[in-house]
């Protein structure tokens, strides 16, 4: 198999910058865990204490070219997957080349003259995550970048194309135009919920790409804001997960599967109108570091395998591997090697 190129995401590259922090913090800035929003005005300040008051670790994320990191790292096939998305000509937007380039990733970057690249305050509480994002540079992509010859190649050689939903904040006629060829090519078009906020205010821009979509991720919380905001007055997770696979289709080549996790619970398939539900590696409450990077980890993991065309349960036995091996790390970091066969 030829897999230069296979995997391309498309996303909000994001420098997190990570921190075990106390409840008064999370008050002072009403921060609740377990969470994801985008940085208002309140939150501007917090960027500087977090920096000035705790240890804080630099770490490149933004939830795309977090799975995108990981599907390389378990591949462990150099230039295997690429990558594109908006950061500053700054220091930060060097580390983050810097960073990607290590991890065998190839990066298209697209860099913005007038602003820092955007950055994630990662606010640990008791092993959960919560993330305020600062798009800043993120922000900034432009189809145009993506149109561009030396990047659009990088679309038609992939086969796969990954996109996290918080990337419908940004740019959705780039969306659009990789979600189109792939269906018009025959690709698999992949999409995550993200986060409550995105099914919430993001609602018609979602919708609009959902029929496209051959795979749609999302954990608990995600699947039953989606449910809700679709009047579908269900919390059931695997029928929500069933509504969402049998959702219209753009194109009639490849199904829709929907996969939802659960934290520790299991992790919830649909697929043909059945719900299958596979156990995730349960782990010690000691052992537990953060689950920062653990949703983005466990898509890397999954789409790991899906790119070999290997079976479901595989790819769902690869995604919980990845996301046991990063929740016992800080941030969305692995070792060097992979141990998984």
């Amino acid at each position: 198999m030829e897999y230069d190129g296979i995997l391309l995401g498309m996303g909000n590259p994001l420098l997190d910058i990570s921190a075990v922090v106390d409840e008064d913090f999370m008050k002072k800035y009403d921060i609740k865990p377990n969470n994801a929003i985008l940085a208002e005005e309140k939150h501007l300040p917090m960027y500087e204490e977090l920096a000035t008051k705790y240890r804080v670790e630099y770490i490149a994320g933004g939830a795309t070219q977090n799975s995108i990191r990981v599907a390389q790292w378990i591949l462990q096939k150099r230039g295997a997957t690429s990558y594109m998305g908006c950061i500053g000509k700054d220091k930060f937007g060097e580390e983050m080349k810097h960073n990607v380039k290590l991890a065998g990733v190839n990066a298209h970057y697209y860099e913005d003259e007038s602003a820092p690249t955007g950055t994630c305050a990662v606010c640990v509480v008791g092993g959960e995550r919560s993330l305020v994002a600062n798009l800043s540079a993120a922000n900034c992509y432009k189809s145009d970048h993506l149109k561009r010859p030396e990047n659009w190649s990088l679309v038609e050689k992939a086969k796969y194309i990954y996109i996290a939903g918080f990337f419908l904040t940004v740019s959705p006629d780039s969306i659009q135009l990789v979600a189109e060829h792939a269906a018009a090519n025959n690709k698999h078009f992949m999409m995550n919920l993200s986060a409550p906020f995105i099914c919430e205010f993001f609602k018609d821009a979602q919708e609009k790409v959902l029929p496209y979509m051959d795979f749609v991720f999302g954990n608990e919380t995600e699947a039953r804001t989606f449910s809700k905001v679709h009047g579908w007055e269900t919390d059931n997770v695997e029928e929500i997960a069933l509504k969402i696979s049998q959702w219209p289709k753009a194109s009639g080549t490849h199904k829709r599967i929907t996969v939802i996790t659960q934290g520790a619970d299991p992790v919830v398939i649909a697929e043909d109108g059945k719900v299958k539900k596979f156990p995730v590696i349960l782990l010690p409450k000691e052992k537990l570091v953060d689950t920062n990077g653990a949703g983005d980890a466990f898509v890397g993991g999954f789409l790991s395998q899906l790119v070999q065309e290997k079976p479901i349960e595989e790819c769902v036995r690869a995604g919980n591997y990845a996301a046991n091996v990063i929740i016992q790390r800080s941030g969305c970091t692995y070792p060097e090697k992979p141990d998984f066969s």
